[in-house]
Order: structure tokens, then sequence, then C-alpha cells
């Protein structure tokens, strides 16, 4: 007996059962992104009601097996909508903090170098020559001597925000 052709091609479009796992699992995942959100956040995505209910639900969960059918459940129903766009925003705002955060460290490092660097002020200068010198030497000054004196780090902070400012104009 010989197989059919078109039975053959059927039998290759269907995805496997590994295939269907995974895809349930990537949809399990994106349910876990949404119950980490806020509610305002989460109140961007026009979800079902049914799928909304049951995030709200697993945020209260505190038993580990609890929140693992859950967040189960919370999967069988992802497979109910379009989960690219969520997906597509979720990565949009994990790119954005990603971006975020570098520049947080960015700043930080510059903060370091100038207050432990004595020609990082220079360089500085140089790489932003809009940078209002006379204030970074004043805020630099008095965040050593808070720094020595073990006084609040007031001009620390503020060396922080006028890298910010500075770096934001360039």
């Amino acid at each position: 007996m010989q197989n059919d052709p078109e039975d053959d091609m059927q039998q290759d479009n269907t995805p496997s059962k590994t295939q269907r796992k995974k895809e349930m699992h990537a949809l399990q995942a994106i349910g876990e992104q949404l119950v980490e959100l806020d509610a305002h956040k989460l109140a961007e995505f026009d979800l079902p009601e049914i799928l909304s209910d049951a995030i709200h639900q697993a945020r209260s969960m505190q038993k580990h097996g609890a929140r693992r059918r859950q967040l189960q459940y919370i999967g069988r129903l992802m497979r109910e909508v379009d989960a690219l766009p969520i997906q597509q925003k979720l990565e949009t705002w994990h790119q954005a903090s990603v971006q975020q955060t570098a520049r947080l460290h960015h700043l930080e490092r510059w903060r370091e170098r100038l207050l432990n660097d004595e020609n990082a002020l220079t360089e500085f200068a140089q790489k932003y020559p809009h940078a209002d010198l006379q204030r970074f030497n004043l805020l630099i000054r008095n965040a050593k001597k808070e720094r020595t004196a073990d006084k609040p780090a007031k001009n620390f902070r503020l060396l922080f925000q006028e890298l910010q400012a500075t770096i934001s104009e360039a």
C-alpha cells in the first residue's frame, strides 16, 4: 500500500508535539511577564476579561504550586488572543529599560571618575564643551568634602543631576 502524497503534506504542516509545547511555554512566559506588570501598564493591553481576571488572581497567589497552575491557566488563555502585539510591546519596554539602565550606569561612571580622577574634568570638558565647568568644580569639591566629613550626600546627588542635564543636552 502506497502513502498518499496529500497525507504526507498534511502531516508535514502540523507542528510536532515538541513544537507545540515550546509555543505553549512561550505563551506562558508572556503571561508571567503580564503578571509582573503594574496595573497601569497592564491596562494598556486590550486583554479579554477572563485573562485579565486570571492575571489579577495570579498576583495574589503566594504558594508555588497554586501560582504555577494559575500561570499554566494563563498560558492556555493566551492561546485565544493574538500574543504577537503583546510580546512586541513587552520587548519594547524591556529595551527601553535596558537603555535607561545603561544610561544611568554611564552617568554613574562619569560621577565616580570626576570625584576620583583629577584629569577627568578636563576630559569631560573636551567631550561636552557646553558644560558649566565652574558649577562642576564646585559640586566636585563639595561632594569630596561631604564624603570626608560623613555628611549627607547632597552635592553627590546634585553632581549626578548636573551630569544628567549636561549629557542629555549633548
